[in-house]
Order: C-alpha cells, then structure tokens, then sequence
C-alpha cells in the first residue's frame, strides 16, 4: 500500500500540473439539476419514453474503473451514489485524458448527461461533459481496511461519516427524532423558546459548572448545566407550555454514558403535575419511534424493549426493597441506612445524607435491571430542591425519573411554587455546598423572588436527546450519537 504522505506528494504534483494547464481546481460554483438520488428517480419515471432524462449533478469519487478508452466511476452526494461511464469518443481525446491523469477518488467532479441503464441494470450517466469542482490532497481510507479505529473515527468524524454508511444512518435518525419531537410538542400547543446559555447564577440541576469571565461587565458567568429556572420564569409571566431543545453543559467525567456538552429537551406545563409528565413521556416517546422507526418496538444491546404506553410505575421505595431486601423507610437516618447496607455485605458507595446514599443503592441495584420503559416515582426530598413535596410523606417529593434498555433517560417534578419552601431548600442546599458538596444547588435570590410573583401548579420534565438516540440507533456509547464528542486533547496540541 502507497504511503499517506507519498500519496500526498503526488496529488501536490497533480495540483500544479492542472493549475499550469490552466485549470482552475478549486472553482467557487457548479449548477445542479438533480441531486444523485433525484437523478436516480427521474430515470426510473422517464422508463419507456423515447428521449432519456438529461441530468447534471456532482458528487465525490468513491471508485473508478478504467477500460482502455472507456471508464466507469462511481460518485456519491448527501443523497445516493450513481454511476457515471465515461467515453474517449463521447468527451473528446483530451478531456478523457484529463479525466484519468488528473483525477483520484475523494475527488469532487461535476458531470452532465443523459442517463441510460447498464447491461448489468445499473443506472447510469453517460457523461457528455465534466469538470473538476476539489482536488483532494489527502487519500480517503481504503473501503475495508480503513477507518476503524475508534479515536480517529470520533477526532476526524468527516472521515468517519464518508466511508461508515452506519454511522450516517445514526446522525439522520438522530435529526429526525429532533424533528418528529418538535412535530409533537407543536401540535399540543407548546410554545418552542430559547433561554440564556451564559447564565450569572446556575442551577436546576445536581452538577459542577463551566466558568467563564465577562471582561466588559467584569463578572464570572456559567455555562448552564440546565434550562429550568429560565424555563419556569415563563411559566410566571404567563407562557403557559414551553419548551427548548439545546446544549447545557457539565463539568464532570466522560464515560459512554456522559458528555460534558450534551443536548436536552426541557419541557414545562402550567396547571399540571408529574402524573401528566408520565403521560406526556409515554406518548411522546412511542409517537417519535413510530414516526421514525415506523414501530414502536426497538432493540437495545440485544435486549428488545417496547415503547408502546402505559410504561410501568413503581416507587422508588418499592423498587430498593424489592432488589436489596432493605426497606429505606425502616431507615429514615444515614447511619442506621449504612448500618444496614453493612450487615447485608452490599458493595455501595458511602454518602454523607440519607437521600444521596438512597440514590446510591438505586444506582447500583435497581437502574441496571429496568430494561422496558420505566417511571421510578417519589424521591427523597433532600436530593430533590426543585420538586414539591408529597402531601401523605413529607421526606419525599413528586419527582420521577424514568429508565429504558437500563439507560436513565430523564427527570420530571411536580415543580416547586412555594417561595417559602424554595428558599428553606436552597439554604440546606448551600449547607451541604459549604460542607463540600461540589454539586448542591447555589442559592439563587432572582428566582426566589420571581416565585414571590406567583407560579401556578406545573409539570416539568427534561430529558436527554443523546441517550434516547443511544437507543433508537442501538448504539452503546454516547460518542456515537454525538458528532463531535469531547476527547482528551492530543499531545502537544
């Protein structure tokens, strides 16, 4: 196999040779009549008709076949590949030449003809006249031998994207779940915002920040790491369905389940609680499958879930108990809930609180085992300061999380309206922010006193559009549903 950088040299070589013979390489435009798989369709339509379809489209070479005074070559678009058959006698002696001395696969080409159906029954383009629309330096990697590994794949996602036609499948249904999402929303009324990335004070979620400086106004802003606060300030001023699909950002660990910069969908509803989130949760996911998978079935890691409401729902009491035999409300302290946890020779995590070392056990032995669409119900209050509390059971919250093919996938409150209450909260937030809890929730005064002017009774739900991607596409790393994910910078850049 030819050197990467001997082949660099040549294609230079080829560059000077077609800039000296006056030919521009790099030209600013190329007018198309059909796209390849729009050219491929009008061929199909045109079928016993006298005159052939006459087409210019222009697309990269991915593979060329020459036969002495003839050649075949394939070239792809964003849309389909097509073939193209090239004559001496049908381009003129000089042009062909042109053709095979100065062109190489990964090359752009632009091509006119009329099309016709191979003796193999192939469409295809005889080319009257072409032109060169990129020269390409570098060598795109070998069909079956090229890009595989999996850093270079994420690093160089173009390349990934060029020659892994699963990996393409992966980003359109990705952009069509998004799509069918918002068809959704839309139809219920949902009014779709936007709401600040740079935030001066951030919250809504349990995460350490991004910090970034302002130089004019001289102040330390936040990458949010949610879009709730800003999203529940519109529910006061009297939007009463809203909702946003964008970027928060977290300064955590990367794993195939996290990435600092992710996508989410918040969505907040006035006048409901986290019994219609459920509901709304279930439909939306199983019309987004429908729609883009055409069933509402799916397989995940080799596990087949169905998406088809209603989804199951359980306490997370009910779950813990029913796992690890420990009855958490028999427990209602974190020393007697650890001496507990020792005596029946758990590996857990310690936590300093009770509602951290409840989530803990869930963690470890519950999450894993929720392979069909679940809604966990009712969570400790202290993990929880967003959320309202349940009337009958004053340490818990009307709080869901709600877990498919093992994956959590999303969050949903009955949301807190008391100011009052808010504000108790986010001073034992700020307890356990001073007692090194690096991901409490700040005390936030402009929110406080934006409840202070009424927030009716609301639902709110957030959930990540990686991971539901991760499982529609079937794919075990979050770096795959994310076109350019975070990596550890290389060395000496």
């Amino acid at each position: 196999m030819t050197d990467t950088s001997d082949q660099r040299e040549q294609r230079l070589q080829k560059l000077t040779t077609l800039r000296a013979a006056g030919v521009e390489p790099y030209p600013a435009r190329f007018s198309c009549t059909h796209s390849a798989a729009e050219a491929l369709a009008a061929f199909v339509a045109s079928e016993g008709q006298e005159e052939p379809p006459v087409v210019r489209t222009a697309g990269r070479l991915m593979a060329i076949r020459v036969m002495g005074r003839a050649s075949f070559a394939h070239i792809m678009d964003g849309t389909s590949r097509i073939q193209i058959y090239l004559r001496q006698d049908e381009v003129g002696k000089e042009a062909y030449r042109f053709f095979r001395e100065g062109f190489d696969l990964g090359d752009f080409i632009g091509v006119e003809g009329s099309l016709f159906r191979t003796r193999t029954g192939e469409v295809t383009i005889l080319v009257q006249s072409f032109e060169m629309l990129a020269k390409t330096l570098r060598p795109l990697p070998e069909k079956w031998h090229g890009l595989t590994d999996v850093e270079t794949r994420y690093r160089q996602r173009y390349l990934d994207l060029l020659v892994n036609e699963p990996v393409r499948r992966t980003f359109i249904t990705r952009t069509r779940m998004v799509t069918a999402m918002r068809r959704f929303l839309d139809e219920r009324g949902f009014l779709e915002v936007e709401t600040p990335v740079l935030q001066p004070v951030y919250g809504g979620a349990a995460a350490r920040p991004f910090v970034t400086h302002h130089n004019v106004l001289d102040a330390d802003l936040y990458l949010r790491i949610s879009d709730e606060l800003y999203l529940k300030r519109l529910i006061i001023g009297g939007l009463d369905r809203v909702y946003e699909i964008g970027r928060d950002f977290r300064n955590e660990g990367i794993s195939t389940k996290h990435n600092p910069e992710f996508t989410q969908m918040e969505v907040y509803q006035a006048y409901a609680d986290y019994n219609d989130m459920m509901c709304l949760v279930e439909e939306l996911w199983h019309a987004v499958a429908e729609q883009v998978l055409g069933t509402s079935r799916l397989t995940y890691q080799g596990h087949e879930v169905n998406l088809m409401p209603p989804w199951r729902r359980v306490t997370m009491h009910a779950a813990i108990l029913e796992a690890t035999a420990i009855d958490i409300e028999e427990y209602p302290d974190v020393n007697s809930l650890h001496q507990r946890i020792k005596e029946l020779s758990l590996e857990v995590n310690a936590k300093p609180a009770w509602g951290k070392q409840v989530e803990e056990l869930f963690d470890e032995y519950v999450q894993p085992k929720l392979i069909q669409p679940t809604f966990v119900l009712d969570y400790p209050l202290d993990i929880s300061p967003l959320a309202k509390k349940k009337p009958d059971a004053p340490r818990l919250v009307e709080r869901f999380e709600f877990f498919v093919g093992g994956l959590e996938c999303g969050n949903a409150f009955s949301e807190l309206n008391d100011p009052l209450d808010q504000r108790e909260r986010f001073e034992m937030q700020r307890k356990q922010l001073q007692d090194g809890d690096e991901e409490a929730h700040p005390m936030d005064e402009d929110w406080i006193r934006a409840l202070e002017y009424g927030m009716p009774p609301t639902g709110g739900l957030g959930f990540g559009i990686d991971r539901m991607a991760m499982l529609f596409t079937d794919s075990s790393s979050i770096r795959e549903v994310i076109l350019f994910p975070t990596l550890r910078p290389k060395p000496g850049r």
